[in-house]
């Protein structure tokens, strides 16, 4: 299998009028089993989520507007789970690539938004496509953020190898991979902060991970064993 991650280049600065759609199906020739992937923050642009932002007063009560409860807090970082049920640093509130004196919220439904541009490419092209919206996250107990997916359509976000067995023959008892999560990662390896590049394409995935899936709902699907327990 040779995977290959595209960048989309020239995607203009987008607000609730652009059909990002079309900006992407424009300059990049679709193939069946693509994965398109897009960051957060250009579809919280689309659907309206950017705010004023003034000062850290503001931004401390956007967090607290965007969040369902407060689980720590150390100075100005909040670690908060999210009206969307994501455990994340203040609320997932962005101020980067932003006008100043704004902040752009998550997406109010990720995996609506990306059921939407989903239903949209799929009509344009007529082939078998997934979508992944990814917001950049960090980890419990390790430096770095990494990108993941918050919402997704069009394929299984998680693949289920319980009950198969590994390269030794042993039966897995309760490895289920974050497949979406993984391609969400190896995207951001292009979609850097600096690169204004806000959507890839993921191609030669094996078509198995298709299907109807969300990220909230954990939706899984059987597939090939590998190492491990």
């Amino acid at each position: 299998m040779t995977l290959s991650i595209q960048e989309i280049f020239g995607i203009p600065e987008v607000d609730p009028t652009t059909e990002l759609a079309d900006e992407i199906s424009q300059r990049i020739k679709l193939q069946a089993h693509d994965i398109v992937v897009v960051t957060s923050k250009v579809v919280s642009k689309l659907e309206g989520r950017v705010v004023a932002c003034r000062d850290g007063g503001e931004r401390d009560a956007l967090i607290l507007a965007e969040s369902n409860r407060v689980l720590r807090r150390r100075g100005t970082l909040f670690i908060t789970e999210t009206t969307q049920g994501f455990v994340c640093a203040n609320a997932g509130i962005d101020l980067s690539n932003t006008t100043d004196e704004t902040a752009v919220l998550l997406p109010t439904d990720p995996d609506k938004s990306a059921r939407r541009l989903h239903s949209r490419l799929t009509y344009q092209t007529g082939v078998t496509l997934g979508v992944i919206i990814t917001d950049t996250f960090g980890r419990p107990w390790r430096r770095g953020a990494l990108d993941v997916a918050i919402g997704c359509a069009g394929l299984y976000p998680i693949q289920d190898l319980r009950g198969q067995t590994d390269g030794s023959g042993r039966v897995l008892t309760t490895t289920e991979i974050a497949f979406a999560d993984q391609v969400a990662a190896a995207a951001g390896l292009l979609m850097t902060k600096s690169a204004r590049v806000p959507a890839v394409v993921v191609r030669g995935l094996d078509r198995v991970h298709f299907g109807t899936g969300s990220s909230e709902a954990g939706t899984a699907v059987s597939g090939t064993a590998v190492s491990g327990t």
